[in-house]
């Protein structure tokens, strides 16, 4: 750990000069406390140990000042004039222990190394806080057809490694559930699984997510903050969407890959880090090489071992698991021999294209779920893009902007709906205008998360609604 040790008596600060660091602790000897908040000021410490009655600044006052700055930080007073005030008073200001003069260098080596564990068990609180707010269900890749198959074969063959593994796939294939079960079957399994998805954080912001940042770093650094590597440690980072990690941190990226060395910003002190990363895209890298917008060194190193995730329409035999999986997993209580879908829906299923895969076929799934009072699923129940008409919106009810009645533009083709009424053909401009605003909905209105699922740019969104309403549409949502 990284520890500051201040006292005014010459004689210890010479022995914890000499013996903390061989304990293997890096350690800052100050001989007063105007000199430790000098040094507090340009890093920070896992532990502060100071003396209770130092010239100038105290050791209470320090310890104030280490709260306000760094709550991270654990603080030990140490002193020859013990009282029980004084020890109120330290105990109230929250420091971890209070020793008293003479002291063993085993009591402060034992109180280190408390220091280090509550350090080690608040750094997994906090990855397994992310992990449960990020977790999408079970872990466990659902499915029989061999491409899958050849997936598990890799991850069980990858995962007792230390090797960096690339997982390559379409948006929506699950590839954090491959980060996850790579993890699970490595020895960090114990440690934490910290997953981030580059591209969902500001540009502004990657830096100081990936490797923390001290107090001051930048406007809006209120406080110390410890990194996703850091968070990380002894365990498994999940780096999803690499290829929209910005240009210019890639370099930093290698080079902690590289070293195990990350730096806070705003902090010129290394921090050491013990990580294996595992990093996913449905980009291709090498095309983003090619044209300068990836690395070509960082590609090599986090592509040792690379899986590639077939995507949902290349293996439609496992749609019927798949449908069956999300039924029990939102009805725990269905029958064990119970039917959960008809056969029609299933054909239903198997025929549509998947562009958002796996993803795309949960947000089905939950679709019809909410219009199915009892099982099986059927094709009546799907969205409104598999072919079925829907009731007109009741008045006063919420809804999108009703589809336009012109004719088919030129060069489009009439798909007839399953009818018994047999009512104008929709044109495949109308059922991709119905997809894009059943998804709208089915997603609140959010259009990132729309135009994810539906395979498409978010610019290509918005294209299509200006197509649709001539404009108007607002763009900010």
């Amino acid at each position: 750990m990284r520890v500051l040790f201040a006292d005014d008596e010459a004689s210890l600060q010479e022995l914890m000069r000499i013996e903390l660091p061989r304990l293997g602790h890096e350690t800052t000897v100050c001989p007063d406390g105007r000199t430790a908040l000098a040094a507090l000021d340009r890093t920070s410490y896992d532990c502060v140990i100071a003396d209770l009655d130092m010239p100038g600044v105290g050791g209470l006052e320090l310890i104030t000042r280490v709260r306000e700055t760094s709550p991270d930080t654990e603080t030990v007073i140490i002193t020859g004039k013990s009282s029980v005030e004084s020890a109120v008073t330290a105990v109230r200001q929250g420091v971890f222990d209070y020793l008293t003069k003479p002291c063993k260098l085993a009591d402060i080596q034992a109180v280190l190394e408390r220091v280090r564990k509550k350090r080690e068990l608040n750094l997994r609180l906090r990855a397994l806080e992310r992990r449960v707010r990020r977790a999408e269900g079970s872990t466990q890749l659902v499915g029989t057809s061999s491409g899958l198959d050849q997936v598990r074969r890799l991850i069980s063959r990858v995962a007792a490694s230390e090797a960096a593994v690339l997982v390559r796939g379409e948006t929506g294939t699950g590839k954090e559930l491959v980060a996850r079960a790579i993890h699970e079957g490595s020895g960090r399994a114990a440690g934490p699984l910290v997953a981030v998805n580059c591209g969902a954080l500001p540009e502004h912001l990657v830096e100081s997510e990936l490797f923390g940042h001290r107090k001051g770093a930048f406007t809006g650094a209120d406080e110390h903050r410890a990194g996703l590597f850091e968070v990380a440690d002894g365990g498994t980072l999940f780096l999803d969407e690499i290829g929209e990690l910005p240009k210019a941190l890639q370099s930093r990226l290698l080079r902690a890959l590289e070293s195990g060395e990350i730096r806070r910003v705003g902090d010129n002190h290394p921090i050491m880090v013990d990580v294996r990363v595992v990093c996913a895209t449905h980009r291709s890298l090498e095309d983003m090489v090619k044209a300068g917008e990836f690395r070509e060194d960082l590609l090599f190193r986090i592509n040792t071992f690379e899986i590639a995730i077939p995507p949902l329409r290349d293996r439609r035999d496992d749609i019927a698991v798949l449908v069956e999986h999300f039924v029990r997993q939102s009805r725990p209580q269905t029958p064990a021999d119970a039917v959960v879908a008809d056969a029609a829906t299933l054909a239903a299923l198997a025929a549509h294209h998947w562009p958002g895969n796996i993803r795309e076929l949960a947000n089905v799934v939950e679709h019809a779920l909410v219009l199915c009072d009892e099982l099986p699923l059927l094709v009546a129940h799907l969205p409104a893009r598999f072919g079925v008409l829907r009731p007109a919106v009741e008045p006063g009810a919420a809804s999108f902007p009703a589809l336009p009645a012109s004719s088919p533009a030129i060069g489009e083709v009439p798909v007839p709906l399953a009818s018994a009424g047999r009512p104008r053909p929709e044109s495949l401009r109308e059922l991709e205008m119905r997809a894009i605003l059943e998804g709208l909905e089915r997603n609140k209105g959010n259009k990132a998360r729309t135009a994810e699922e539906l395979g498409i740019s978010l610019k290509t969104l918005y294209n299509k609604l200006h197509q649709l309403n001539d404009g108007t549409l607002d763009k900010t949502g």
